[in-house]
């Protein structure tokens, strides 16, 4: 068992890990993070557009009243999570410019300018307007690949001093400004000139050719794979959604996004497996679905160790926050615990999958804060589907029975322990 763990960890844990520290993968994790703020506020204006309540009565009237206003009260959400990637382009930029020791204002602003000089102004009644579609989740990759651009110009003027050195009594604000003349002159007229003069469509082109990953994303294969991963990686002590998000998370918006944007526009929601789906149906309380196991060590068990980390643990396990029980049972390097911690969040994921895929309970197209216990983050990111708080408890009950037995083995190990301390005290 040992032979292979140590063969697992040297040949896939250890390789994924420093992967996930690669510098551009995490400036653009780190982008893409720094936007969530207004993903999280900007989507809760979908359900105030559009109510989960009933047709009859006062909330009738509500309703009524919500769809007479729906431009007004959409306008926050076209400002924010709908055009999420202009944000995000923002954040890799500073990131990235600041992992080098660059200026990341600098690094930013460019970024952002690289992102819009991919998008073609339209004459509109006389007047130019600026499409906003391809700053929204149709344009996140194209974003992610000028803004690394963006700031890898910026490094080169910089290492080969192709740069305006100014005075030193220039104030650093000053200075900055015109270190960055030459590097933005490149990005402007680079991107034009593939854009405005070579007449290419970079969002189409790298559209085409993401075209397959999103496909495979959406797929269940595509959603357990990433489980399995998780779960893997947390069973050798490496936070499995840091390495396997940093890869995923911007999939993962895009579907979000992509969903919120049908629902906007009264269309299917196309995609069943946003990073809100893997939240609320498969990650109940926390990455393994642990929450079965906290009930578990609080009601059954016999070890006073375990019962009091399953007292200790279920408030902070029933908001998503799982390491007490990860790190205190532990679940790390354990050899009974970590199979239904791999399991369960298989089964779950099926399950889900299968219930959204088959139109049982709505997609997700809003993303609640993470710390939300389960039922309310699948109730609210659903929309107010009352059939997603169903399959959360059917979740829950199916964590619990596949924690059961090894709980059993591992309490009945754990009391054995107790027992021989006693005795040898």
């Amino acid at each position: 068992m040992q032979k292979f763990v140590n063969f697992l960890e040297n040949n896939l844990s250890g390789p994924m890990a420093r992967l996930s520290e690669q510098r551009h993968l995490q400036a653009i994790r780190d982008g893409v993070i720094s936007a969530l703020p207004f993903i999280i506020v900007g989507s809760f204006f979908l359900i105030v557009a559009f109510p989960p309540l009933p047709d009859a009565g006062v909330f009738g009237d509500i309703k009524q009243w919500a769809a007479d206003n729906i431009v007004e009260i959409l306008i926050p959400y076209r400002v924010t999570m709908f055009i999420m990637s202009l944000y995000i382009a923002f954040g890799i930029g500073y990131n990235l410019s600041k992992s080098y020791g660059l200026d990341p204002l600098s690094g930013a602003q460019m970024s952002v300018a690289a992102l819009l000089l991919t998008i073609t102004p339209q004459a509109v009644d006389g007047a130019w307007m600026l499409p906003m579609t391809n700053l929204g989740g149709h344009g996140l990759f194209v974003a992610m690949v000028v803004s690394i651009l963006a700031v890898e110009i910026l490094r080169f003027c910089k290492k080969r001093n192709i740069t305006i050195k100014m005075p030193e009594q220039v104030p650093p604000s000053v200075a900055r400004s015109f270190e960055a003349l030459i590097p933005v002159a490149f990005v402007i007229l680079g991107v034009s000139a593939i854009t405005v003069w070579a007449g290419l469509d970079l969002h189409h082109l790298i559209g085409v050719a993401v075209a397959p990953l999103v496909t495979a994303g959406d797929s269940i294969f595509g959603v357990l794979i990433p489980v399995f991963l998780i779960t893997f990686f947390w069973s050798f002590g490496i936070h499995g959604v840091s390495v396997v998000g940093t890869v995923a998370r911007p999939l993962w918006e895009v579907f979000l996004v992509n969903n919120a944007d049908a629902v906007a526009n009264g269309q299917v929601i196309p995609h069943i497996a946003p990073e809100t789906f893997y939240q609320w149906f498969i990650w109940i309380g926390g990455s393994g679905a642990t929450l079965g196991l906290a009930l578990a060590m609080v009601f059954f068990s016999r070890s006073k160790y375990l019962k009091a980390l399953g007292r200790t643990s279920i408030v902070p396990v029933t908001f998503n926050i799982n390491e007490p029980i990860i790190f205190g049972a532990p679940i790390v390097l354990n050899p009974v615990l970590i199979i239904p911690f791999v399991i369960t969040p298989l089964i779950t994921a099926t399950i889900a999958y299968l219930a959204t895929a088959t139109g049982m309970i709505s997609p997700t197209y809003i993303m609640p804060p993470w710390t939300l216990p389960a039922p309310i983050g699948a109730f609210l990111a659903t929309g107010g589907d009352w059939r997603a708080v169903v399959m959360v408890f059917i979740n829950i009950a199916i964590s619990f029975a596949i924690y059961f037995p090894f709980f059993k083995m591992y309490d009945r190990k754990m009391v054995q322990v107790e027992e021989n301390d006693q005795q040898a005290a």
